[in-house]
């Protein structure tokens, strides 16, 4: 297939990108570049007969009509987004123009191009998205979110997200746009830009930094391996029913202190401190976030039957790949500590 993916220098898209690219499909990877994409992320493809790179941003829609009929992919994976939450606290507005107004020019393009070709039945537009959309969850493990449960976003990020779920659906419902959808869980691994919980864990406890922890530590996350991820996304793309959604889940439900024992219990393996205590000395509780979510938790039933789809990496086994990754590659973090915002706590309100 010949993919146009959208943000493929991000966290989750470079790693969609590289995934695509070894396994003989085309690809267009689409990205404004903005302070968290890193063309370092697809550097290992970057010579590729199969990739092209194309600096566009999706809030440009005459933009984005270029691309479709410069490049005329098969099939859309559209991950370009604003995604870290304390910054949609800070500064919204660039949530709404990217996610709502983005995804909108994104679809228009693709609806024009789709059309143009005759309606294609094997063309897809797919859009990634959160289970953040679904609000948060009670305590009770049993209780889940599925594909079924009503979106209830709680902040200025999420609700830009549910905003372009809904602008996906309605496209595909009004003018028959073959798209799927996709929900996942929070994501961690290689190339994970340094202000996300896991990131700024390792990076903090190396530079013998406090280790922030928003509240208690009491909020609970379900992660998933940013590969496993990758690999979810294209069986959706290949297997999933045109307006359909699935939830991609890691089934790997931690409270963020527990998450973090586990880092420093990792570090303390791999990276000891030289006087010899743990990292964990250095956690320090900070003020909470703003409405914070207390729980998240995927059921991921439905790729799970309907693609025999599973996530591969336990957390732990995950968290040991992370951790020596970034312990091996400290040129590519390090250029990423000056840019705007890193470093600093965000979303205080």
């Amino acid at each position: 297939m010949r993919l146009l993916i959208t943000g493929g220098a991000g966290f989750i898209g470079s790693a969609v990108v590289r995934l695509a690219v070894a396994r003989g499909h085309e690809v267009i990877n689409l990205d404004a570049l903005t302070y968290a994409a890193c063309l370092e992320n697809v550097a290992s493809v970057a010579d590729s007969p199969r990739y092209t790179f194309v600096h566009a941003d999706i809030r440009d829609r005459s933009a984005m009509a270029r691309v479709f009929a410069d490049h005329m992919p098969d099939v859309v994976l559209h991950l370009a987004a604003e995604s870290h939450v304390d910054r949609s606290i800070d500064g919204p507005g660039t949530f709404v123009e990217t996610n709502i107004t983005g995804t909108y020019n994104l679809l228009e393009a693709a609806r024009g191009y789709w059309q143009a070709q005759g309606r294609p039945e094997a063309f897809r537009f797919q859009h990634v998205s959160t289970d953040e959309v679904y609000g948060s969850l009670p305590a009770d493990p049993s209780v889940k979110f599925t594909e079924d449960t009503p979106y209830d976003p709680r902040s200025p990020y999420s609700a830009s997200k549910a905003a372009s779920d809904h602008l996906v659906r309605a496209w595909h419902e009004t003018y028959g746009l073959p798209i799927l959808i996709t929900n996942c869980s929070n994501n961690y691994g290689p190339f994970h830009f340094p202000e996300k919980l896991i990131p700024v864990i390792i990076l903090n406890a190396l530079a013998g930094k406090p280790l922030p922890i928003y509240g208690d530590g009491s909020n609970v996350r379900d992660w998933l391996y940013v590969e496993d991820h990758a690999e979810a996304l294209l069986t959706v793309l290949e297997r999933g029913a045109p307006g359909r959604s699935y939830n991609i889940g890691g089934e790997n439900e931690l409270s963020n202190l527990e998450l973090v024992h586990r880092l420093c219990a990792v570090l303390d393996e791999q990276a000891p401190r030289d006087d010899g205590q743990s990292y964990a000395a250095q956690i320090s509780f900070v003020a909470d976030r703003p409405g914070h979510d207390a729980r998240y938790a995927i059921d991921p039933a439905r790729i799970r039957r309907e693609m025999g789809w599973r996530p591969s990496v336990t957390v732990d086994e995950g968290l040991q790949r992370t951790v020596r990754w970034y312990l091996e590659n400290e040129p590519w973090w390090q250029a990423l500590l000056a840019r705007e915002g890193v470093g600093k706590r965000l979303g205080t309100g």
